[in-house]
């Protein structure tokens, strides 16, 4: 069975309040110099809206665990379930946010604990992939599970859109940008990418021709800019990189 392993990057995540289910979400590894983590959106794990705080869920619960549907080790395709804690026995969050935004910041690194028979497929922000440009209208994908949906064997589905804002510029004063695409709840904490086959243009200039599909990560897709609209935020790989290279053992 072929499978893009961008496909398999995305990982499915339920949160929960004492065993009752509240909201699912997506998210995705990096590898950090203190081991594996989860990276999704803030609001994903405080289950409260990221500028009011109000809770997200009608219940008004916030979870206090996470599940995730891990890729399983040597079988593509195929997953298993681990959960994760979200605070420490005395309370305390077991997440990390951006060592200067902090709680601005809609994205969280959580570490992982639960790992046995999980296979990683990861992200490296740092180093996000070939340097070719990517502008506004440029082709863009987010790689999540809108409404819990997948594309089958609990692979993402793909949903594709254009860079709506220019990417080198912080939109709102924050290390984002936006997109145009129609996406909706249950995508929050998607990965963002860039996907090309044959050629694209370099950002220095000139073009660069590959005999396979080459990708871009460019950061993690944390909603829309109201309820109206099909502009989505991203926040940009460059501010993941600086979380996850605080995480030091």
């Amino acid at each position: 069975m072929a499978i893009y392993i961008e496909s398999l990057k995305s990982l499915f995540l339920e949160m929960s309040v004492n065993g009752h289910f509240l909201a699912s979400g997506t998210g995705f590894i990096c590898i950090c110099p203190s081991g594996p983590v989860l990276v999704t959106n803030r609001h994903n794990v405080t289950g409260r809206h990221q500028n009011t705080g109000q809770p997200l869920s009608p219940t008004g619960g916030v979870p206090d665990t996470i599940s995730i549907r891990h890729n399983s080790l040597g079988r593509a395709g195929e997953t298993i379930l681990r959960t994760e804690a979200l605070f420490t026995p005395e309370g305390q969050a077991r997440w990390k946010e951006h060592p200067t935004l902090g709680a601005t910041a809609d994205f969280i690194a959580l570490p992982l604990s639960n790992t046995g028979g999980v296979q990683f497929y990861s992200y490296t922000p740092s180093s996000p992939g070939e340097p070719f440009k990517v502008g506004p209208t440029a082709i863009v994908s987010v790689l999540g599970f809108p409404f819990g949906i997948s594309g089958g064997a609990s692979l993402a589905v793909w949903a594709t859109g254009f860079v709506a804002s220019e990417p080198d510029v912080d939109y709102d004063g924050k290390p984002t940008f936006l997109i145009d695409c129609r996406t909706r709840q249950g995508q929050s904490g998607s990965p963002v990418i860039a996907y090309r086959h044959g050629s694209a243009d370099l950002e220095a200039g000139g073009i660069i021709v590959f005999d396979q599909p080459v990708t871009r990560f460019l950061g993690i897709y944390s909603g829309r800019v109201n309820g109206e609209a099909d502009l989505g935020i991203v926040w940009k790989a460059s501010a993941i990189a600086e979380l996850i290279a605080s995480m030091t053992p």
